[in-house]
């Protein structure tokens, strides 16, 4: 049996090595709780290793977990007697993120071809991730070009960069499009609590960029807006409801409050595999509530008394009415 190969792709981003990439018979990420410190890349040799990177958040991002579905199928396929049952777990990692299960899926439909097929289909994920990235990108740099004059200042949250996909971005290659136009202007960045995917991961990719941008708290975001100081919102997604519900990182829901209140743009940029056609509206979404420590410890030390509760949604939902355009690599859909 001949088993399909690829080599890491150099690029410009985080020192030439993918997010997340296949090597002969296992998968390779960067350890995305070890930055900013340092890049760290982690073999994945079995599926729960790499359910437990996923659930740990050492992968992450929508498009990239996409990736890591369509991966993880293949590696099962290769390394248990049941990869129909390891692809379940595997999908049930993260409940929210669409983007997982639809690798998972698209991986699995190829698995009764032979072991062969399943990998080649799990590479062609892998590779599209990115060409399909740049084209999002491109497309939403040109929508918002077109509509907000000069330098655009925009607001954004959590990490849809490089780092979220294969090595390219959604909403921060939105802005990177920006960028090599000579359009982006400034950058505000939430920190994203409590895991501040925001301080530790966008703000190292935009600082990469060579991008101007300043991080802020969550809870300062609709300030920001409210004082003029951008002119759009840019974030990601994870869940794409059929009705234009969008499901992201917790802490979007006020940013799009605000952004409607100061009559500017807000904008989801998110690959088609991010739209669940399948789900009616965010209300039949399951939201994913991660452990309490996340929110009552920090570095393992308590910033909490003993006995506090903590209750730690990892993702809200913005009602389609707020959203003003979502971005993807094939349409622009204006709410």
């Amino acid at each position: 049996m001949v088993i399909p190969r690829t080599v890491s792709a150099r690029t410009d981003n985080h020192g030439g090595v993918r997010t997340i990439d296949w090597q002969s018979d296992h998968i390779v990420i960067i350890d995305q709780t070890r930055l900013p410190h340092e890049i760290v890349t982690r073999e994945l040799r079995t599926v729960p290793e790499l359910v437990t990177a996923i659930r740990s958040l050492a992968v992450r991002g929508a498009p990239a977990l996409g990736v890591a579905g369509a991966l993880g199928v293949a590696l099962a396929a290769l390394s248990t007697a049941d990869p129909v049952t390891a692809a379940a777990e595997i999908r049930a990692a993260r409940p929210t993120a669409v983007n997982l299960a639809w690798g998972v899926d698209r991986v699995l439909a190829k698995l009764p071809l032979g072991i062969p097929e399943a990998v080649v289909e799990a590479i062609t994920v892998l590779e599209d991730d990115v060409r399909l990235n740049r084209t999002l990108a491109e497309r939403g740099a040109d929508w918002l070009a077109a509509r907000v004059p000069g330098r655009i200042n925009v607001h954004t949250h959590c990490n849809a960069g490089a780092l979220a996909c294969v090595e390219w971005g959604t909403a921060l290659g939105v802005l990177r499009s920006l960028h090599e136009r000579g359009r982006l202007g400034h950058v505000y960045a939430d920190e994203t609590r409590p895991l501040l995917q925001g301080a530790r991961i966008t703000t190292w990719e935009l600082a990469e960029m060579g991008i101007e941008h300043t991080l802020v708290v969550d809870s300062a975001g609709p300030s920001v807006i409210a004082n003029g100081l951008v002119h759009a919102v840019v974030v990601g997604a994870d869940r794409i409801a059929a009705n234009g519900d969008v499901v992201n990182k917790i802490g979007t829901y006020p940013l799009a409050l605000a952004a409607a209140r100061a009559g500017i743009p807000f904008i989801v940029a998110a690959p088609e595999s991010t739209v669940d056609e399948a789900t009616p509206d965010g209300s039949a979404i399951q939201i994913e509530v991660r452990s309490e420590e996340e929110v009552i410890e920090f570095a393992g030390v308590p910033i909490a008394p003993e006995g506090t509760r903590a209750l730690n949604y990892a993702f809200d939902v913005t009602p389609a009415d707020l959203v003003t355009a979502i971005v993807t690599e094939e349409r622009v859909i204006e709410q």
